[in-house]
């Protein structure tokens, strides 16, 4: 049976069991996105890696998820403390492990406090839905994640889009609407660019707004021992709010919000996600424990880090590729539509390059992509095998006729001709001044 036959007879099944706008729903999904976009198949399935795959998809980018003092730590909570006791986080108080990571990831980030959250997801929702509302304007970067967007529906709030990383739209929106809550990520998920921070935060501060940065993807990685981006940039007194998802550098599963000391209080008793999620297991917060300190001395790691992903980002700009304005660990090759996505994807891995595809609704549609995690294990002879790879499948995957290959071509059209017309400008001027 094929993969669409298997899908199509799945349907069927839902439409015997489920009332008829359920079943027209799901039935919706296999017509249009597995039998029409993606041929019966599924943009998500490939191949099954080999021994010798390269794993791109992982967002452990200190290489941590192994890590012999983490897993011990672990371990030996598991043997003590089994599941713990089970309980939503509101009820803990005193000197319990939870709350003691709390303080200690908050002075790591130099906050003044902070709550762990279930997940980034929470974080994100939780800390929206407690600081803004139906009458609030919420001004939201058009790349953010997708939690910040999902907070903003919690909250009942406004949402008003800024075009990507644009400090100046940003500005007329406020101008427009009036203060409210600004949401951006440090380093976009999607395509690794990094926000203008400094901009960002003057421009919040002259106009009363509250920032929030989501630092997912540079806690652990940025900053003098891995404090984030809002700290290496010199900004925590124009920062209001810091969440982070503790499933990237930290290799772990958990979410923070770093936050004033009074807001601690109030964000555990307003938002429902923190009411009404459990608390971490004992375990995880005892490996989070043991990797804060490997962090805080991974300064090999995060140089390590850094070095591979420029080695890999120049490598591909070499090569033709447009990295939209990547300068992280996050490189991502954007195909356009779903189908183009799905033969790059299958020229990736049948060479044993393995990342992540992302598409509608993580990106916008028609510019879905493969994503590149890069982590501090690669070695110089793998990174050397992906730029290899990449070279070799230009022809293969249509690269000339991308999308972002003909932005690309635009944008270096256009900055050769205003080089050109400055040029000849210089040099009208020198000639006039000779005469």
């Amino acid at each position: 049976m094929s993969n669409f036959a298997a899908a199509w007879t799945a349907a069927n099944f839902y439409n015997t069991n489920v009332p008829g706008f359920l079943a027209t729903r799901i039935e919706r999904y296999y017509r249009e996105r597995v039998t029409k976009t993606w041929g019966g198949g599924h943009i998500m399935r490939g191949r099954t890696p080999g021994d010798n795959a390269l794993h791109l998809s992982s967002n452990d980018y200190l290489s941590l998820a192994r890590h012999p003092k983490i897993i011990s730590a672990m371990v030996d909570s598991v043997r003590q403390n089994g599941n713990g006791m089970l309980t939503s986080g509101i009820f803990l108080r005193g000197t319990c492990p939870q709350l003691l990571l709390e303080d200690r990831l908050a002075s790591f980030m130099h906050a003044e406090s902070g709550v762990l959250c279930q997940s980034g997801w929470c974080a994100n929702t939780g800390l929206i839905q407690t600081i803004a509302d139906e009458h609030t304007p919420v001004y939201v970067d058009i790349l953010a994640h997708n939690s910040l967007w999902e907070g903003i529906r919690s909250a009942g709030a406004k949402p008003v889009t800024i075009f990507h990383n644009d400090p100046e739209h940003l500005e007329r929106q406020i101008l427009r609407y009036g203060p409210g809550v600004v949401l951006v990520d440090s380093i976009y998920s999607t395509n690794g660019s990094v926000c203008p921070l400094p901009e960002v935060a003057e421009i919040c501060h002259r106009e009363g707004c509250v920032l929030v940065v989501d630092e997912s993807h540079s806690l652990g990685t940025h900053g003098p021992h891995g404090e984030g981006l809002v700290v290496a940039m010199g900004l925590l007194h124009r920062v209001h709010f810091r969440t982070a998802s503790l499933a990237k550098a930290f290799a772990g599963r958990a979410g923070f919000v770093a936050c004033p000391q009074l807001f601690k209080e109030y964000f555990k008793f307003e938002s429902n996600p923190a009411i009404f999620s459990s608390t971490l297991l004992p375990h995880e917060v005892a490996g989070l424990d043991a990797t804060l300190d490997v962090v805080r001395q991974g300064d090999w790691r995060r140089q390590q880090l850094h070095t591979n992903a420029e080695t890999l980002r120049n490598g591909l700009k070499e090569l033709g590729y447009n990295l939209n304005d990547s300068q992280s660990q996050i490189i991502s090759l954007e195909a356009g539509t779903e189908q183009q996505t799905i033969v790059l994807r299958d020229a990736l891995e049948a060479r044993g390059i393995f990342g992540s595809v992302f598409c509608a609704p993580a990106t916008p549609k028609n510019r879905s992509l493969m994503r590149f995690s890069i982590n501090t294990a690669l070695s110089e002879m793998d990174l050397a095998r992906i730029i290899k790879t990449c070279k070799d499948i230009r022809s293969e995957i249509g690269l000339s006729e991308w999308p972002s290959s003909r932005r690309r071509r635009q944008r270096l059209d256009f900055a050769s001709t205003r080089n050109s017309n400055e040029y000849n400008k210089a040099n009208s001027s020198r000639a006039a001044a000779t005469l």
